[in-house]
């Protein structure tokens, strides 16, 4: 008898939601945006009410309360390491926008971190000029990386003015003079970081951009130059941020170990030269256990945050007390933890492809004869020689096949064949679960006989690492976790490209290559892709134009009621088109010119063409997603 507590094991979404997700007893998608049980939030029931409204599919959830979950998390996470580990000094965090821009998640995520002190990280102008918007508290750091040019550099200066912890790290050693001289010139006295290229790597999918082959940072030689020219500059008092980066998503927490390690000594080596350095930022990397294995795999990570908070804080105080030197602040720039949980996409099937033929065949006795040994198979295979009538029907296929291209049996005779195939293949395979029976040809077998849902989305604009660097994200049904699933099967989107299938999925002991779906009967069938909140925002491409999917907000009040906090519209075709540099205005009045030369040509009546410009008119500001 399945039971929800299958489900939960199967899609694994106890092990990898972090207390956010599971399925309540009606087989529905449940969120947890507090953790608390009585702060529940029933997903198919809020889907029913924006079918309601008309609000149409994709639509990307999102969670803010989530949000606030995190930096509380992390903040109470290093909190402990702290007083546990009599560490004399504080943590704070920066949220690097890289990681999602978005205006409303930037909102939030200030709002929720100003008790904290939580700042931003910005690495390009643009981001400065979003970030300069918002109101941090008076301790918040933010802090400028990435590579400068001269614009950048007096943007970040003038922003001294008005913000209190403006920080400029120095990435590469040709920014030291142009931002002491430009700092001559405008009367500002910045803070100063400098960036410092580790020995030590990360792991997983990004560890090449940790080490001493990385992009950014100062070997010691460039550092020690900096440091000198700063002090030739009479600003050496402004140096107050040691800052290193080892790569996103580290799967193993002894890379962190050792990367802390190395940089608090160079840390304390600096301090001894009497430079007063507050700030020792660790950078991002604190990974997200995707998949649930809380393995070193890339989809996971092999520790919790509590556990990395814990060996930052240890391994920095053990190095500093042995040092002589004062504990630093510790501060971080976790984007990818604050952020990965708060968003999911929600999907529609329209259908499946590589469906089963279930049609009956009926013998009329003048069939070759191999399609009666398929016949006959099928009647006779049971549980006790499904094995070898499995491959028995192997063998007749490739026989089918052979007498085909031979030209001894018809079109007719080789559909009868494959269905008849296929058919023996289900049956196969049906046993093959009933016995438990996990070899690798009923492995392959349940690869053959799956199909290809069909979802109306853009793996490309909504899940574009998957198809960049096959990221692993969870997708789970949003109902009908009280049934047991029957079909396997991958997930393909509606752009037109071989690349736009999801054909890789979480699983606990490997990555499985199709997913346990549920039949397709006349209700809708959605599923959720969770876990979308860090990176995929922003990245997402146009590919085939389709846009971004419409979003809904969503929060749960004390009493355990939900409510929507906004609803923003996803693109239009003519927003689209403008990306790509189409004016929507100059293509009417081109259309309108074709339409009015056929009517000329007497190729259309007025009725006709009227009729056909107001459907280009309407298409103009459909949603760019199918309408189903």
């Amino acid at each position: 008898m399945w039971k929800i507590e299958d489900a939960i094991d199967l899609y694994g979404i106890e092990r990898w939601g972090n207390g956010y997700f599971s399925f309540n007893k009606n087989g529905n998608l449940i969120i947890k945006p507090t953790k608390k049980d009585a702060q529940i939030i029933d997903l198919k029931n809020v889907i029913e009410h924006l079918t309601t409204k008309k609000i149409k599919f994709p639509i990307l959830f999102r969670f803010p309360q989530i949000l606030e979950a995190q930096i509380k998390e992390l903040n109470g996470a290093f909190a402990n390491s702290i007083s546990e580990f009599k560490y004399n000094s504080t943590y704070q965090s920066a949220f690097p926008m890289k990681v999602n821009q978005r205006r409303e998640v930037i909102e939030e995520i200030v709002k929720s971190g100003k008790k904290f002190n939580l700042g931003l990280e910005v690495g390009t102008k643009a981001e400065l000029l979003a970030a300069l918007s918002f109101e941090l508290s008076p301790e918040a750091a933010l802090i400028c990386n990435g590579f400068k040019d001269d614009e950048y550099l007096k943007l970040a200066l003038n922003s001294v003015k008005l913000k209190n912890k403006v920080i400029i790290v120095i990435d590469e050693y040709s920014e030291t003079k142009r931002l002491l001289e430009l700092s001559k010139s405008l009367g500002v006295k910045p803070l100063i970081g400098i960036r410092v290229k580790l020995y030590s790597k990360g792991s997983g999918k990004w560890a090449e951009s940790g080490g001493e082959s990385s992009k950014f940072g100062l070997t010691t030689a460039e550092m020690l130059d900096c440091i000198k020219t700063i002090t030739d500059y009479d600003m050496i008092e402004q140096v107050q941020m040691l800052h290193f980066h080892i790569g996103s998503q580290i799967t193993e927490i002894r890379r962190i170990q050792k990367a802390v390690k190395e940089a608090a000594r160079v840390y304390a080596k600096i301090r001894n030269m009497h430079i007063n350095i507050k700030y020792f930022n660790i950078g991002g990397g604190l990974g997200i256990d995707y998949d649930g294995s809380k393995t070193s795999s890339d989809a996971s990570a092999n520790y919790t945050i509590q556990e990395y908070a814990n060996n930052v804080v240890y391994s920095l105080k053990d190095v500093c007390d042995e040092e002589g030197v004062p504990h630093p602040v510790i501060l971080s720039e976790s984007g990818r933890a604050l952020s990965a949980y708060h968003s999911l996409l929600v999907i529609n099937i329209k259908g499946n492809k590589n469906g089963n033929n279930k049609k009956q065949i009926e013998l009329k006795g003048n069939e070759p004869h191999i399609i009666k040994e398929f016949y006959d198979g099928l009647k006779e295979i049971s549980i006790k020689n499904y094995v070898e009538y499995y491959h028995d029907a192997i063998q007749h296929r490739e026989e089918l096949l052979s007498l085909f291209n031979l030209g001894e049996i018809e079109l007719e005779d080789k559909s009868k064949g494959e269905i008849l195939f296929y058919q023996i293949c289900e049956k196969a395979a049906s046993f093959a679960r009933e016995n438990v029976n996990k070899s690798d040809d009923f492995e392959d077998l349940n690869k053959l006989l799956s199909k290809k849902y069909i979802g109306n989305f853009s793996i490309f604009q909504s899940i574009p690492d998957f198809w960049a660097i096959k990221q692993l994200f969870p997708i789970v049904p949003v109902s009908r976790a009280n049934e047991k699933p029957a079909e396997y099967g991958t997930i393909v989107d509606i752009t037109c490209d071989s690349d736009g299938e999801i054909d890789k999925f979480v699983d606990l002991k490997d990555v499985k290559e199709i997913l346990e779906l549920h039949e397709l009967n006349n209700g809708s069938y959605y599923l959720a892709i969770l876990m979308l909140g860090a990176y995929q925002d922003t990245i997402g491409d146009y590919h085939n134009l389709f846009g971004a999917a419409n979003e809904a907000h969503i929060i749960v009040d004390d009493r355990g009621e939900w409510h929507i906090k906004q609803i923003v519209n996803g693109d239009r075709n003519c927003d689209v088109l403008g990306y790509v540099k189409y004016n929507s205005n100059s293509l009417l009045t081109t259309f309108e010119s074709e339409l009015v030369q056929a009517q000329r040509d007497n190729r259309l009546s007025k009725t006709d063409a009227e009729g056909i410009l107001n459907t280009y008119k309407d298409a103009m500001n459909q949603y760019t997603y199918m309408d189903l």
